[in-house]
């Protein structure tokens, strides 16, 4: 293809043939430990394997299958992406960004970003979700570089003000009072980072880490997407707390508190 926009469409028609949904309204993206979690919204009426649709690639990550479940919730078309990919991956930018970018072009036009994330406030300990206000991108790309945007979309120099949007938050917050707000600072991985470099984070004004989510953001409210970000506290990170820090861990804070997130989703998902 000759754009990632065209490609992304091409994906999308694919996956309306596949799943006999004509448009989405929303579409989840699962991070570490939401898959579980998210089969307390009912069982999907179509699953789909990611790799099969164009421009997708099959996850390498522990706990990322590659699958697209559709189903109805709430009153509204329901895509949950399980199995992204990260730049740690070896994948360019506007690859990471594919399936938010195609879930758009399908019809989505609100997002939902998940992650588990490494906590930088004590006081905010591991299993906790937290709302994710805005975020710092230390990735050293973006999905808006390469060539400019075809016709029909807007620039390349989008803005970013409004990334998370103020109104579903504040829908969130209305429907689930205790979540907390924070900063996600999202970096290139795979390695962990240093104690010295979480201090770095802390005085930039995050309050969270991780390896993911930023691209996605940038790139949905490119297309006009109202995003979301739902980040779980799987550890401390580094220097918080004390002590090592390993995949298999966030893994199994994910799977601890699979229960909580769905009951989660399930109270966020109708107000958006």
């Amino acid at each position: 293809m000759t754009n990632p926009y065209e490609l992304a469409q091409l994906a999308a028609n694919e996956l309306r043939n596949l799943s006999g949904v004509d448009a989405y309204d929303v579409a989840v993206v699962l991070g570490s430990g939401w898959k579980e979690g998210a089969g307390a919204l009912g069982e999907p009426f179509n699953v789909i394997p990611s790799a099969s649709l164009s421009g997708f690639i099959a996850p390498t990550v522990a706990g990322h299958s590659g699958q697209i479940f559709s189903l109805d919730f709430a009153g509204k078309k329901v895509a949950l992406v399980s199995g992204r990919v990260h730049l740690y991956e070896g994948h360019r930018a506007d690859q990471v960004v594919h399936p938010v970018r195609t879930l758009i072009a399908a019809g989505a036009s609100t997002v939902v970003l998940t992650n588990a994330a490494g906590g930088l406030d004590p006081s905010i300990g591991p299993g906790h979700v937290v709302v994710i206000r805005d975020q710092i991108n230390l990735t050293g790309t973006s999905p808006m570089e390469g060539p400019a945007p075809p016709e029909g979309y807007g620039s390349r120099f989008v803005d970013l003000t409004d990334l998370y949007s103020a109104d579903l938050r504040s829908a969130v917050h209305g429907a689930v009072t205790d979540l907390a707000d924070g900063v996600y600072l999202g970096l290139r991985g795979p390695h962990y980072e240093t104690p010295a470099e979480i201090e770095m984070a802390r005085v930039m004004g995050a309050t969270l880490v991780g390896m993911s989510t930023v691209l996605e953001a940038i790139a949905a409210r490119h297309l006009n997407a109202g995003v979301l970000g739902l980040s779980l506290v799987s550890n401390y990170a580094a220097g918080v707390a004390g002590g090592a820090l390993n995949h298999a861990e966030v893994l199994e804070a994910g799977q601890a508190a699979a229960a909580s997130l769905g009951a989660l989703l399930s109270r966020v998902l109708p107000v958006l």
